[in-house]
């Protein structure tokens, strides 16, 4: 038996109040969902940062070895080998950009055609040519055998005669991920008596 102290408090029972708990258990069950979709949201939202971050990170090439190609006493063009940064990804040449900066000039250069010849390199554009490609995909660096040699027309970039002795220059090589190397590459101090065309490590 119940024994009821005051008779005068009862519960709340009938269809309004049916009413009441089901739009509360309604209320309580899309605020869940909302939470449920934004946790999701954000933790997409997280790899999906993370992994650009990773990829900015490791998929880059590296320098292997510079040289510079003597022209009326100064340097006429740049030629580096490049090769996949260790536990990089696939570079496609093709989609990566240099930003070429020296004492007096700034430009951003870009690849020119696949296949393109070492005379193709202009103002704008740096030119690739293949040492070693196992497997015919030319123009993407997608094995660390792979060496490509990268040139840089130094001469039509400064609009003059060249880079003169002891001038650096700064290379950003930039994949389409955004991963960087960078390259600082300083004249040698003496040119007098090389002969045009002879190569000269940077």
């Amino acid at each position: 038996m119940f024994e009821i102290f005051n008779k005068d408090e009862r519960g709340q029972v009938g269809i309004g109040t049916l009413i009441v708990f089901i739009a509360m258990v309604l209320v309580a069950a899309i605020a869940a969902g909302v939470l449920v979709n934004t946790a999701g949201f954000l933790q997409a939202t997280a790899e999906d940062a993370g992994q650009e971050s990773v990829n900015k990170v490791t998929n880059r090439v590296d320098v292997v070895n510079t040289h510079g190609q003597v022209q009326d006493s100064s340097i006429e063009n740049i030629t580096m080998t490049v090769r996949l940064a260790a536990g990089s990804g696939a570079v496609d040449m093709n989609e990566t950009s240099i930003k070429y900066i020296s004492d007096e000039t700034v430009q951003t250069l870009t690849n020119t055609t696949a296949g393109a010849a070492k005379g193709n390199a202009d103002d704008t554009n740096f030119a690739l040519t293949k040492i070693t490609d196992d497997d015919g995909s030319f123009g993407v660096l997608n094995s660390q055998e792979d060496r490509y040699n990268v040139h840089i027309n130094a001469t039509a970039i400064e609009g003059s005669s060249g880079l003169d002795t002891g001038e650096q220059v700064r290379l950003d090589i930039t994949s389409r991920t955004g991963g960087t190397t960078q390259v600082i590459l300083t004249m040698p101090q003496q040119l007098a008596g090389k002969d045009d065309g002879e190569p000269v490590e940077l």
